[in-house]
């Protein structure tokens, strides 16, 4: 070979390993959450070599990092032009489909993207897993059983048999942890296999913290992703996660000082090349940090070159900085000038969310506007609670209580109840207390009871939970005449033991009085006279007691001549 073909040959060698380079460059770049730098040298590598399936692949996960599905499409579709039935090509469009509500379809492409690759491709696989993991309408077991397949070298022969890497693991550990439940511990197993080929994996080790989070270990989540970001000081994706927890507006985990460390670290390591994302985070952190006429002003200036997903973004975050700075006029003028150019049906989750917020601050000297203002605060806080399809309790016991702070009782237990059915629920006793309680101060009194027999079935020893039975029939029984409270209030008198009675007054008053005035109504001295009793020793003023002791001295006069008085009316403290 003469100097000039080696020279040729030597050339294409490099050529050929820097595009091959180019490729990885992509897949680390999306491992720390790169994505434009991602898409830079992934175009680079279709560039290089137009028939590498992988850099398409790649492209399209990229474009999908930066918010851009349309983009996605593209790279995937540009891709199969390339290279005629890609199996990873297609289960890329399978994932567009998924992304679009096309289920059935992306199901067949990712049917028959497994069946070409025969199962055993690991890059079409976890695609496959993946799409069907992360977005909500996969399907999750499909996502399991992509990767078990995969995995599963049982009955192969030595050169048929898959060598796993740490992307299989993890991402088997993701079709676990998105099916939840029990299936946890599967995932921290998955994720562990995944460090012991790659000990300094921090995706493995921030997906344990997801899995903890999940499961309510907060501290452990906290733990989890710290140690990803002392593994990995460039791993940005553990830093988001981090900022992520502090800023979410939960008991035990807000904390806007927390928030704004970690937002602050996130965007120091975060793509430098990715420089709308950047600066709207800027924004964001000065919102963090209560300069909000900084996040407005930086919000302003980057409006005229954000694409649509970042002016949404930066709409939020001027509307949010107006009406944390008190100027909640100002804050509605945005939000309902995008709710008339998108149209109400068009709204999204976190629009509805904050013009909830926004109504439920406005201030009118006008009792019928401020009425309507809180009419518009509860529909779109209900529409916001309605469109969010995640089963969450804490989520609906916020919502429940934003109600509670507009006096909407009847909505408040409508959420309060709504935190009943999601799963893994700690806090359930107080969530049917506090149902019933509004169901009562809402009026529902039918419902009201129902809540309480199930409360005094779940929870026998609870001695409120017979009070508040009680009081629900009491209100509906106000005469004592059909006894309808009566059994529940026995049975609460019978459980406060005398040490507690002090504390106890008002609710024992009310029983008092109501099993006062059943026996009254039944002529029953005997058994009423006990009653009266209580009532004295606790309140010698009581003017229910007043009033029926005039009555039982007027009709003694007037079995003796003399003129009888009214029956004595109920007094209790409801």
């Amino acid at each position: 070979m003469n100097r000039r073909k080696s020279l040729f040959v030597a050339m294409l060698c490099i050529a050929n390993g820097a595009m091959a380079q180019s490729v990885e460059d992509g897949l680390k770049d999306l491992y720390y959450g790169k994505f434009q730098t991602a898409k830079q040298n992934l175009e680079k590598a279709i560039a290089a070599k137009p028939t590498d399936d992988r850099a398409y692949y790649y492209l399209g996960i990229a474009e999908l990092g930066l918010e851009n599905q349309a983009g996605a499409a593209a790279a995937f579709t540009k891709g199969l032009a390339a290279v005629p039935a890609s199996p990873l090509l297609t289960a890329g469009l399978g994932r567009i489909d998924l992304l679009s509500g096309k289920n059935a379809e992306a199901k067949q492409k990712f049917e028959s993207a497994s069946t070409a690759s025969e199962g055993r491709n690991g890059d079409v696989a976890r695609a496959i897993a993946d799409a069907n993991s992360e977005i909500v309408t996969g399907d999750r077991g499909y996502a399991l059983t992509t990767m078990e397949k995969l995995l599963n070298n049982e009955g192969r022969k030595k050169k048929q048999m898959y060598t796993a890497t740490a992307a299989d693991y993890i991402e088997l550990g993701d079709a676990y942890r998105f099916l939840g439940g029990e299936n946890g511990g599967k995932a921290i197993g998955a994720y562990e296999k995944a460090l012991e080929l790659d000990p300094n994996n921090a995706e493995a080790v921030m997906k344990q913290g997801l899995v903890n989070y999940n499961a309510r270990l907060l501290q452990q989540a906290v733990g989890d992703w710290t140690k990803a970001t002392n593994m990995d000081a460039n791993y940005a994706p553990a830093y988001f996660e981090l900022y992520q927890f502090y800023i979410t507006l939960k008991k035990d985990q807000y904390s806007p000082s927390n928030a704004s460390k970690y937002l602050q670290k996130y965007v120091e390591v975060s793509d430098p090349s990715d420089k709308a994302k950047n600066e709207y985070y800027l924004a964001a952190l000065s919102f963090l940090q209560k300069d909000y006429d900084a996040a407005i002003n930086k919000a302003k200036a980057l409006m005229a070159t954000a694409n649509d997903v970042y002016k949404t973004k930066l709409t939020h975050l001027t509307a949010d900085a107006h009406l944390q700075k008190g100027d909640s006029l100002a804050a509605k003028a945005i939000m309902d000038e995008r709710a008339k150019v998108l149209g109400e049906a068009k709204l999204e989750l976190n629009d509805l969310k904050l013009l909830s917020a926004i109504y439920a601050k406005l201030k009118s000297g006008d009792s019928a506007t401020q009425a309507q203002f809180s009419v518009q605060a509860g529909d779109y806080l209900e529409k916001y609670a309605e469109a969010d399809t995640a089963k969450d309790a804490e989520k609906f016991r916020g919502i429940a209580e934003a109600f509670k702070g507009m006096n909407n009782y009847a909505k408040a237990a409508k959420w309060y109840g709504r935190t009943l059915a999601a799963k893994d629920n700690p806090r359930a006793i107080e969530d049917q207390f506090f149902k019933g309680i509004y169901e009562y101060y809402s009026q529902q009194y039918s419902l009201a009871d129902s809540t309480w027999a199930d409360f005094t079935t779940k929870y026998p020893t609870q001695a409120n939970g017979f009070y508040w039975r009680g009081m629900s029939n009491f209100a509906v029984d106000q005469q004592a005449k059909e006894g309808k409270a009566k059994e529940p209030f026995e049975k609460y008198i019978s459980m406060i033991k005398p040490e507690d009675e002090a504390k106890s007054k008002r609710n024992l008053t009310n029983a008092y009085t109501y099993l006062m005035l059943y026996h009254y109504n039944k002529d029953d001295k005997a058994s009423m006279q006990p009653f009266m009793d209580k009532l004295v020793a606790i309140d010698p003023a009581n003017e229910t007691v007043r009033q029926v002791k005039e009555y039982l001295e007027s009709t003694n006069k007037a079995a003796s001549g003399g003129t009888a008085a009214k029956t004595p009316a109920s007094k209790g403290t409801k």
